[in-house]
């Protein structure tokens, strides 16, 4: 388990959840449109739902690329780990989502769980999520080794690390700069103890064009699957 991060952490995912929440323009991105059609094609991964992971560094574009996709899928759900990590369990979440998410579905059932509200530092009401035939699963870890069995499909966003965290402190400015100062470690020691990039099915990568999709490590033969730094 991580400790908490201290500082103004409370306000960055909030404003960014209520951010992602607006409707984004349509996409016809073809990459997006065929990766759609082959999750439809998927067999189910949890009880009757395909689950689909987006995983990457923090600020890699996973939310944007998972919203996209959600899009392309006919308005599947996405769930964020933002609603289900806090501030004492930044990647200590596991066993919740396990319990709240991922054991209902697998039986068919609705799973109801409990968004975290990062401004008050509680968890909420809880939220209903059924078991629709595609959910969309975002966050740093959502490709780990508990989550893993119960996934269709796991795609990093190829992004390095570096670059991906600059992206995302300019993201979210100064005023976020001791959220970061304490994410940054969190994040690197989450991923030399689970890395998810080694086992991911596809890898993401943005381009002035549109988005670009590539096999992943894990159906790559002569991948060194200790190359997660990216």
């Amino acid at each position: 388990m991580t400790g908490p991060v201290t500082g103004p952490p409370e306000v960055r995912p909030a404003e960014r959840l209520e951010c992602l929440r607006q409707p984004l323009p349509p996409t016809r991105e073809p990459a997006i449109y065929d990766l759609a059609s082959r999750v439809r094609r998927l067999g189910p991964s949890c009880g009757p739902v395909r689950l689909v992971a987006v995983d990457g560094h923090a600020g890699s574009g996973k939310s944007t690329f998972a919203l996209r996709l959600a899009e392309a899928l006919g308005g599947a759900p996405v769930l964020r780990l933002d609603d289900i990590a806090c501030h004492g369990e930044l990647f200590g979440w596991t066993g919740r989502l396990l319990s709240q998410v991922i054991e209902p579905l697998g039986r068919g059932e609705t799973a109801h769980y409990s968004p975290y509200d990062w401004r008050a530092r509680r968890f909420g009401p809880p939220r209903a999520l059924p078991p629709a035939p595609v959910i969309v699963l975002e966050g740093v870890g959502a490709g780990r080794r508990a989550l893993r069995p119960h996934l269709a499909l796991l795609l990093w966003m190829d992004l390095p690390r570096e670059e991906s965290w600059t992206r995302g402190r300019a993201r979210d400015g100064e005023e976020q700069r001791e959220f970061w100062d304490g994410w940054v470690p969190a994040e690197n020691e989450h991923f030399a103890g689970d890395p998810s990039r080694p086992f991911a099915d596809l890898l993401v990568r943005g381009r002035p064009e549109g988005y670009e999709l590539l096999p992943g490590p894990s159906g790559a033969a002569g991948t060194d699957p200790s190359d997660h730094t990216r």
